[in-house]
């Protein structure tokens, strides 16, 4: 970890200024500097102060918030298929269920239909990449085509279904995660 890296990044967020973080720490703005560039290494105790001067925890501080993977390729998607109801889910993101949405690519093969999902908070988005849908929210029943977007409250029974005869694919994102 490159400690004066992620000091500068906490002063910065907080809008300390060297000097500033200096003062609090009883510190020189000159031995912040050297730091924050790695000529300098502060002692176990002094580096301990900096922390609580930024206003964090030494497991915080340390702690690699950066995401393991962030680019998913298709040998990452996991895949599910229901012939009964003429779909395919493709997760594109693994694990996306426990983080706040979940993004899918939803196949749908003429007559094949998403389940029936009844109200619930949260709101949902999908883009038809390929085909034409009718998505039907409440009472309503609305045609989307390739190229056009949806995006709702989840607070009504809602589903996709592929009204043509040839595949639908569908680009489906949903907070909080509900596939």
């Amino acid at each position: 970890m490159d400690i004066g890296k992620r000091m500068k990044e906490l002063r910065v967020l907080y809008g300390l200024t060297q000097q500033e973080l200096a003062d609090r720490a009883e510190l020189t703005k000159g031995f912040i500097s050297q730091l924050e560039r790695n000529q300098n290494t502060p002692s176990i105790s002094t580096l301990l102060d900096i922390i609580q001067c930024l206003g964090t925890t030494p497991a915080e501080f340390f702690a690699n918030d950066e995401p393991e993977q962030i680019v998913f390729k298709s040998q990452d998607y996991f895949k599910k298929t229901d012939d009964e109801n003429n779909k395919i889910i493709e997760w594109l993101v693994p694990n996306a269920q426990k983080d706040i949405m979940e993004p899918v690519r939803l196949t749908l093969k003429p007559g094949g239909r998403s389940e029936i999902y009844l109200p619930h908070s949260g709101e949902e988005f999908g883009y038809v990449l390929k085909g034409t849908i009718k998505l039907i929210y409440g009472r309503r029943s609305i045609t989307v085509k390739s190229g056009e977007s949806f995006y709702f409250n989840s607070s009504k029974k809602h589903h996709v279904e592929n009204i043509s005869s040839k595949n639908a694919v569908i680009l489906w994102i949903t907070t909080p995660p509900s596939f």
